[in-house]
Parts: structure tokens; sequence; C-alpha cells
């Protein structure tokens, strides 16, 4: 199984960008899908979006389509989110998340979660 670290999270104006990273442990991680939840304070959590193995399908919230970019690079066994245009909505603690499968993701019981990295956006 693997283990996930998230790092990037930090106070960014509205209207900014932040490149979210979750490096993960072990050599199996090309053999999941990986993805991202957020939770602000507050509220439950929110699925953000979510990339298959091979990297080649990707799937986004509602809310965040357009604005962020999900990636991966197998090599260097790291997950990526790339959040532009941010809002004060987005302020939350962000998860990377790990699952075998990538169909349903977002409804699944998902087997590997990081410890989160707060984003924080002023208005």
């Amino acid at each position: 199984q693997v283990q996930l670290v998230e790092s990037g999270g930090g106070l960014v104006q509205a209207g900014g960008s932040l490149r979210l990273s979750c490096t993960a442990s072990g050599r199996t991680f090309s053999t999941y899908a990986m993805g991202w939840f957020r939770q602000a304070p507050g509220k439950e959590r929110e699925f953000v979006a979510v990339i298959s193995r091979s990297g080649l399908m990707t799937y986004y919230a509602d809310s965040v389509k357009g604005r962020f970019t999900i990636s991966r690079d197998n090599v260097k066994n790291t997950l990526y989110l790339q959040m532009n245009s941010l809002k004060p909505e987005d302020t939350a603690v962000y998860y990377c998340n790990a699952d075998p499968y990538y169909t349903d993701y977002y409804k699944r019981d998902l087997e590997v979660w990081g410890q989160g990295t707060l984003v924080t956006v002023s208005s």
C-alpha cells in the first residue's frame, strides 16, 4: 500500500494560483487511480478531481472545472493539483487519496489518504 504526503498549501489572494503536490512512497504508485478531496471549515468533505492510473482520464467537480488541473508523474511518484483563479470558497484542507479503481472514484470508500494541506484564499 502507498503512503501519501501532501505539500504546497498556503495563503493566496483571490484570483491567484497554487500547485499542490502529493508524493507517494512505495513502488505501486502507477497501480492506483489518484484524486483530491477537500474539506472546508464546518463543511463535509467533498470531491475535487480524479486521474486514472495512466493519467489519460480525468474527472472534475463542477465547482473547479476549468480552473483546476490534476496531473501525475508516475516516474516521480507524484500527483499534482494546479489551482488557478482561486476563490475564497476554495479555502479548505486538501487531501490526496488513492484507490485501485477509477470508476465511481468519488463514491468509493477510498483505500489511502494523506494528512492534508491547508489552502487559504483571501478576498
